[in-house]
């Protein structure tokens, strides 16, 4: 297990979104670090802010290279895609009381005698969801680097936001904090769909701070509207560096 949520602690209102740090233990922290991956490879997503990634879906040929060469983030995404990390995920959230109703998957055979006897009652749903994960290597520019106000698409339930920036790296007057937000118009506030925002619409109800070593842990709901404010580290050449990962649904 690379994750260490021994310090995780969460707040639930108005959902729920926790901390744990130190995340990572120091040494294998510092490798990750000095092998995360230079800016060239990325793209540009100016859709949902100021931001550039690295993942599946953005530059993937760059994406896959770098797990294939670089064999502790190779190690660090077999992990991630396991059964195993998902379900230690889910664990951790239900011992902090909230519980998303997955707890382990059965074997194949045991879902598809299930799905038989749901659709010989009429059901359609012929395999209960299962979940996935993924990530993302993400870099917000100090320079006006932002995430726009969101919630997140339908299909995601959990995401984990791993600070990449080592000791002294970061100022934190630059600012790139992850934002709890909610919206100032009470009708507005259901957001299931992921319709997203500005940031003169938001009312700031609390910042977890961009530290070096950390996890930022949070539940998609139809409120979880979050953000990165635009930074001021005008004509800085640093990056918030981070890694980012998906739990969701695969339909």
């Amino acid at each position: 297990m690379f994750f260490n949520y021994e310090n995780l602690q969460f707040r639930y209102e108005p959902f729920p979104i926790g901390i744990a740090r130190p995340a990572i233990a120091p040494s294998i922290y510092q490798e990750l670090i000095a092998s995360y991956p230079s800016q060239e490879l990325f793209a540009y997503h100016p859709k949902v802010g100021h931001k550039y990634t690295l993942s599946e879906k953005s530059n993937p040929d760059h994406y896959h290279e770098v797990l294939r060469t670089r064999p502790l983030w190779g190690k660090l995404h077999a992990w991630i895609k396991s059964d195993a990390f998902i379900v230690s995920v889910m664990d951790v959230l239900r011992a902090h009381h909230i519980d998303l109703g997955y707890h382990g998957e059965p074997p194949l055979a045991d879902r598809v005698r299930k799905a038989t006897r749901r659709l010989a009652r009429g059901r359609l749903d012929l395999l209960p969801r299962r979940l996935r994960a993924r990530f993302e290597f993400s870099m917000l520019p100090a320079d006006g680097g932002s995430v726009i106000p969101h919630c997140d698409s339908p299909g995601k339930i959990v995401t984990l936001i791993v600070s990449m920036v080592g000791e002294g790296e970061w100022n934190p007057s630059f600012g790139g904090g992850t934002d709890v937000n909610r919206h100032r118009v009470p009708e507005l506030s259901f957001n299931e769909l992921n319709r997203r925002a500005e940031f003169d619409e938001m009312e700031i109800l609390d910042t977890f701070e961009f530290k070096p070593n950390q996890i930022v842990m949070f539940i998609k709901t139809f409120n979880s509207w979050h953000s990165v404010r635009p930074m001021t580290g005008t004509g800085s050449p640093a990056m918030r560096r981070t890694l980012t990962i998906n739990i969701e649904t695969d339909h």
